[in-house]
């Protein structure tokens, strides 16, 4: 007999297939094998005319799905149909969550198997968990499967429905997603309460007091004046009012304070010493994985997934994909075997520790992730290394001290007063904190966002003291402090603000972390998420129009009902309809809302008032500031000053001040540096698409194809400072500098990649940009003289700047090449003809020259052409499984062996 066993990984092939031995095949479904389709191309021929069928999902029935296999999946399934061919049985080994159930369905129902059929699902890539589960098979689990159903087809309805209202009243290529919209709205929100953020002011006072006893010096600081509590932080709201009933002190009197404290007697007023006892922290489900290997490791959330991935398919981690912190009887076992080992009896508890998830509906029939196996192997026996050893270490660590003892401690608050001369009473505030016994931070100590947080495992030891105790303040400064704005999040922040609101689930944090940045919606700066512009134009859209769909508890509650439904309390055409419908005449569904789209206004989503009549604009080409017109257009009108904003500017930073000072330079600005002594043309210095240039206005009378001269200012030149002298200096480039031996001559010129010589089709670059304008004939032919090197800067040098190539919109050169010279836009090289000559090269011929070159396409690879285009064949009659049909058809698992 021969099972054919199919599960989703091909890394987890071979191991599988070594622990199931002799009469079973493996092989793999490489995730998932059907889909919706993802473009009208993969639209069956006779759904096309349908009005639903670019959806994928045909809204007026019952939502049934179109599935279709994807070009790319094609093979894997015949592959998988011939091995079945010789099975005696199949059985469906993928992973054990929706998405795994879904897979396990679709192989089921696209393999259409004449054998029996099992299900089965394990947590671990182990010898005993393989085992385990051949000998406990079940059927598919339908609820599951519909689950998973029901949130592709939300997420399509959704996706489909939103995105092109983005694309025509926000920028092309946009999109909205169910959980995404909702992901990039909390970071949208952060950094508007950053924008409101208004910093206040607050001193304090610092001390360091001395005592006979051990420590002899400890640090304090002004807790009240008066028996009124010192402001701090904590006092102040987001616009920097003072809030309660506290003594605000400012730097004067805070100073003033010192000063009157200077040679007091301060004695010990209270001492308060108890107790503490903390438990440890639970085993890693995915999130606090995550969370964990940000903080402790760098790694972003979709990385940590990565390595997680591997360790679980080599068989040393169970499944990374939990919202579950329980742990099996035989982990208990495995973790607490090794408590004793490595740590003794002591810090071993008398029973196991059992763990609830304050996640609502999490899986607690499921385990958290932690070492594989029925005993677990140290870092060190596992061989790992790098990422991989990092990633296991951390959770070998978390499943040991999940499973020791509390550590225990004592905390000690200390208060110490004095009066000043003046009758003014001050007290000043000590904590400690020691531990006496380390329990499970011998073994694993967790991280926090805040890197001034003190860590659970670090001790404050203050002096023995009593009550009536005198001390010496040794030292005694006021001390100033700011008000700070809320941080922004970072993958893991963010990951652990979506689960606490009940957003999204474990197998999907990593994957929404990622597409709000893909998608540009939002970007890394060091480890903090910052929104881009364009985020806060498809927020407010959502905002206005679709209020309900980026609504926290919203999104939440469609999480709670997909959980409903996989439990078999919801029905999914029900709550598909509700959505796409609404279930009543006074619901808005998504359809509803979507075709009763009011009037949009595309310039008030993009615009953002700063004050002063200057705003941001989120343009096609990117975010820029628009001030008050004052430049003349041609038309004798009046236009505004624009100034584009450098993307690495977060919003709450682009304040009215630095609106202002972008606007002081913006692109396109001019500046008359006077006339030509020469030519007697007007000289401008203007800020350009590729930098700050000078150049010579023409008169209105000058011919079409008259062109003024231009150059660009050397590096060490700005805007501001530069001169008329440097502009005529500047336009005498290029510069005839003489000739050589044979009467060849030789140009000085500024390229776009440096200044350089020029003789013939012969170029040498220069040291500088000075050099353009004070190199000699001598110093010239001198350099000619060397042999030419071809090293990466001489290389480089064009021999001919030629203008934007209309179609690719890139800058032509022409370079000296290994079979001559050639002209290129950094796409497409064109050899020059015999007739070509460089130096009566034009930018028409240049342009021609590609154009020819463009047209017939890329160049060959290898020996094989790569322009030919793969003919598709017409689809199959039957390229759809409907889901209703499968159910009538499908034969289910049996739940014994055959």
């Amino acid at each position: 007999m021969t099972s054919l066993v199919i599960v989703e990984s091909p890394n987890k092939v071979r191991s599988i297939a070594a622990y199931l031995g002799d009469g079973y095949v493996v092989s793999s479904s490489v995730g998932h094998i059907r889909d919706l389709p993802q473009g009208a191309d993969q639209i069956p021929a006779k759904y096309k005319g349908e009005a639903w069928a670019r959806l994928g999902v045909d809204v007026d029935n019952r939502f049934e799905p179109v599935y279709v296999v994807p070009a790319e999946k094609k093979k894997q399934i015949t592959e998988l149909k011939r091995l079945l061919k010789d099975a005696d049985e199949l059985v469906l080994a993928t992973d054990e969550d929706r998405e795994g159930e879904a897979i396990a369905w679709h192989l089921f129902d696209e393999l259409k198997p004449k054998v029996p059929v099992k299900r089965i699902a394990f947590n671990e890539i182990t010898k005993e968990a393989i085992d385990r589960a051949i000998a406990n098979p079940r059927d598919i689990d339908q609820d599951l499967v519909d689950a998973q159903e029901t949130r592709r087809i939300l997420d399509r309805l959704y996706g489909y429905e939103i995105s092109p209202v983005l694309w025509k009243k926000v920028m092309s290529g946009l999109s909205a997603g169910r959980v995404q919209s909702v992901a990039t709205r909390l970071v949208v929100e952060r950094e508007r309460d950053r924008m409101a953020f208004r910093t206040a002011s607050y001193w304090d006072l610092e001390a360091t007091f001395g005592c006979d006893l051990e420590p002899s010096r400890f640090p304090a600081k002004l807790a009240a004046v008066d028996g009124k509590r010192v402001a701090s932080g904590s006092n102040f709201d987001s616009t920097g009012t003072l809030k309660g009933d506290v003594v605000h002190l400012d730097e004067p009197t805070a100073a003033g304070l010192a000063t009157a404290l200077e040679g007091r007697e301060f004695a010990v007023r209270s001492v308060e010493s108890k107790p503490y006892t903390r438990r440890p922290y639970a085993p890693f489900r995915t999130t606090t994985l995550q969370q964990e290997g940000s903080r402790k490791h760098g790694f972003g959330a979709q990385r940590t997934m990565s390595i997680a991935q591997k360790l679980y398919e080599g068989g040393y981690i169970t499944y990374m994909r939990t919202d579950s912190v329980t742990l099996s009887q035989t982990a208990l076992k495995a973790a607490r075997a090794q408590v004793k080992e490595l740590y003794g009896a002591d810090y071993l508890p008398d029973s196991p520790r059992v763990y609830t998830s304050k996640v609502k509906n999490a899986q607690e029939a499921h385990e958290a992730i932690r070492p594989a196996g029925e005993s677990f192997r140290t870092p060190k026996e596992t061989g790992l290394s790098g990422d991989e050893l990092k990633l296991y270490e951390l959770i070998w660590k978390r499943t040991i001290a999940s499973q020791m003892a509390d550590a225990k401690g004592n905390s000690v608050s200390i208060r110490i007063g004095a009066a000043t001369e003046d009758g003014r009473d001050v007290e000043f505030g000590a904590s400690g904190r020691t531990i006496t016994f380390h329990g499970f931070l011998k073994a694993y100590v967790e991280s926090t966002e805040d890197p001034d947080a003190e860590g659970d495992d670090q001790q404050t030891k203050l002096p023995n003291l009593s009550e009536g105790d005198r001390v010496t303040a040794v030292e005694l400064a006021a001390a100033g402090h700011q008000t700070k704005p809320p941080a922004r999040y970072t993958e893991a922040s963010l990951i652990k603000e979506l689960e606490d609101r009940e957003i999204g689930r474990p197998s999907t944090y990593a994957s929404i972390v990622n597409t709000i940045q893909n998608r540009g919606y939002v970007y890394k700066k060091g480890t903090a998420l910052v929104p881009a512009w364009v985020a806060f134009s498809v927020i407010r859209l959502m905002e206005q129009h679709f209020p309900r769909l980026v609504q926290y508890e919203f999104t939440a509650e469609l999480e709670g009902v997909l959980d409903e439904i996989s439990h078999g309390r919801e029905n999914r055409v029900s709550v598909l309809e509700a959505f796409w419908a609404g279930e009543n005449e006074n619901d808005t569904g998504l359809k509803r809302l979507v075709d009763n789209l009011p009037e949009i206004d595309a310039r008030g989503l993009a615009t953002f008032d700063l004050g002063e009549g200057i705003a941001v604009r989120v343009g096609r080409y990117g975010p820029y500031v628009e001030g008050p017109p004052m430049v003349a257009a041609k038309d004798g009108g009046e236009q505004p000053t624009r100034a584009n904003v450098p993307e690495d500017l977060p919003p709450d930073e682009l304040t009215l001040e630095k609106a202002k000072e972008l606007l002081a330079t913006p692109a396109g600005m001019e500046k008359v540096l006077g006339t030509h002594p020469e030519t007697g043309l007007e000289v401008v210095a203007k800020n350009g698409r590729y930098g700050p240039y000078v150049t010579e206005a023409l008169p209105e009378d000058a011919k079409k194809s008259a062109k003024p001269r231009t150059a660009s200012l050397f590096k060490s030149m700005d805007l501001d400072s530069v001169t008329l002298e440097d502009a005529v200096r500047l336009l005498t480039l290029p510069r005839v500098v003489g000739t050589d031996a044979e009467g060849q001559e030789i140009t000085a010129q500024n390229g776009r990649y440096g200044p350089y010589l020029k003789k013939g089709t012969d170029s040498r670059s220069l040291e500088s940009e000075e050099q353009l304008l004070t190199i000699t004939e001598e110093e010239a032919r001198a350099i000619y003289a060397q042999p030419k090197t071809y090293g990466r800067r001489a290389a480089a040098a064009p021999l001919k700047e030629l203008g934007e190539d209309p179609t690719s919109g890139q800058p032509i050169v022409a370079k000296d090449g290994r079979f001559g010279a050639y002209v290129t836009d950094g796409e497409y090289n064109a050899t020059l003809r015999k007739d070509d000559d460089i130096a009566t090269l034009t930018h028409e011929r240049a342009v021609e020259l590609l154009a020819e070159r463009r047209a017939k396409g890329p160049a060959k690879k290898g020996g094989k052409k790569t322009t030919k285009k793969a003919t598709k064949k017409p689809a199959a009659k039957k390229t759809t499984a409907k889901k209703t049909a499968a159910k009538k058809t499908t034969k289910k698992a049996p739940a014994k062996k055959s």
